[in-house]
């Protein structure tokens, strides 16, 4: 068994995900990494992680599957004898009108953000507890005080995310410990709403930092608060260029 930390990221084959996963590779962490159907990124991620001289296992496990969740969290906390890091990445991000809203597209939101990392979470503790190790929840800003119009379900199933922050912190203690990241933008969607140019900067005026953060920076944030924030637990740090304020 390697000596080096280990890190789960999910959702870590692309965007901000995988910039985690890069960073924690980086910092030493041996790598699980989950992906919901872009394999090719993974094996990518693979490649490159691998060459900072970490081990990198990536497997398919789609969010939204509640009991598969549970059943490969199971599978993995009976392999494994320490984590250190577990981070709750995986996501989905899409607009709804409240009158196109269904019973299946809130719970869907729910099961990904917020169900499937409290089993994860769960079945995990015990590894986590052996390590001293930390869950980190990416969150949003926008579900925290600063809803969004036409964004329901995505914004209750993160501000149910939130509170699993604060909840872990307690069940977790005093072994080990769980944050939240809550980004306002750190990278625009890659096709759909707010992928065109006008849009954009509608949204950047009401940052005082006049940008966009980077997925590098997220990322930055994360192994920070995971592996040496060692007396930091329960709360979410925005990371949003003072959105948040205004």
């Amino acid at each position: 068994m390697s000596s080096r930390p280990l890190a789960l990221v999910t959702g870590g084959a692309k965007r901000v995900g995988r910039a985690v996963a890069l960073e924690l590779a980086r910092a030493g962490c041996d790598l699980i990494v989950t992906y919901c159907s872009s394999a090719a990124d993974a094996q990518t991620l693979r490649t490159e992680a691998e060459a900072l001289g970490v081990s990198v296992r990536c497997e398919a496990l789609d969010l939204e599957d509640v009991e598969g969740v549970d059943a490969w969290s199971r599978r993995l906390a009976a392999e494994i004898e320490r984590l250190d890091v577990l981070v709750h990445n995986a996501s989905v991000y899409e607009p709804c009108a409240l009158e196109d809203v269904s019973a299946e597209r809130a719970l869907r939101d729910l099961r990904v953000h917020s169900v499937s990392p409290l089993l994860m979470s769960a079945r995990l503790a015990p590894a986590l507890r052996a390590a001293g190790g930390c869950v980190v929840c990416m969150c949003d800003i926008h579900a925290g005080g600063l809803p969004r119009r036409g964004f329901a379900p995505y914004a209750q199933s993160k501000a149910a995310l939130a509170e699993l922050v604060r909840s872990l912190a307690v069940d977790l203690a005093p072994e080990a410990r769980a944050v939240g990241v809550a980004p306002g933008v750190v990278q625009w969607p890659d096709e759909g709403y707010e992928s065109d140019e006008a849009s954009r900067q509608v949204y950047l005026t009401r940052v005082p930092m006049g940008r966009t953060g980077t997925p590098e920076e997220a990322a930055r944030l994360v192994r920070f608060l995971a592996m040496e924030a060692g007396y930091v637990t329960g709360q979410l740090v925005p990371i949003d260029g003072g959105r948040s304020l205004r």
